[in-house]
């Protein structure tokens, strides 16, 4: 395949994402970077570490800036203390060509990367199911008619609430 090719298709890929697979793609791409830092550290490839930790760095600072804190509640809180603590932790990997921080940080965020593979691979309809119980499992606020309308049967279609996670492309 070409390059041209490949760039179009992954284009088409995030340009077709649901939320829930862009944070996995996000995810996914830090992962890959992180690994990409470790490996380059391994062939004492000063450019290529810092290439690939800086743009570790943006993605998690990419999902750190979409969390929804007014709506994510305490997800958001401790979300938002991990992604601090990951960037924080990922100026070591460049201060001191260290891999261990690159290593702690892949240990970190893989099983956040992994749940989010699950939650993108779910029919709209188990999603909806699941923000269904979510909802119910927590308080609403008053005028809350979030699970109203994921059971309502007006004529448009049902729109899940606000996850309390936000990505934008």
């Amino acid at each position: 395949m070409n390059e041209h090719a490949a760039h179009t298709y992954k284009q088409q890929q995030v340009n077709t994402a649901t939320p829930a697979k862009m944070v996995f793609m996000l995810y996914e791409k830090t992962l890959t970077r992180l690994q990409e830092a470790q490996n380059a550290i391994e062939r004492n490839d000063i450019q290529a570490r810092c290439n690939a930790n800086c743009s570790a760095q943006e993605l998690i600072a990419h999902l750190s800036n979409t969390l929804d804190m007014e709506q994510g509640g305490e997800i958001a809180i401790n979300l938002e203390r991990l992604y601090t603590h990951c960037l924080l932790r990922l100026m070591d990997v460049d201060r001191n060509n260290d891999p261990a921080a690159a290593a702690e940080i892949i240990q970190l965020l893989t099983p956040l990367r992994n749940s989010w593979a699950e939650l993108a691979e779910k029919s709209e309809g188990e999603l909806r199911q699941a923000i269904l119980t979510a909802q119910q499992d927590r308080p609403t606020p008053t005028g809350d008619t979030a699970v109203e309308a994921l059971t309502s049967d007006d004529t448009g279609p049902a729109t899940p609430p606000k996850s309390g996670l936000s990505i934008s492309a």
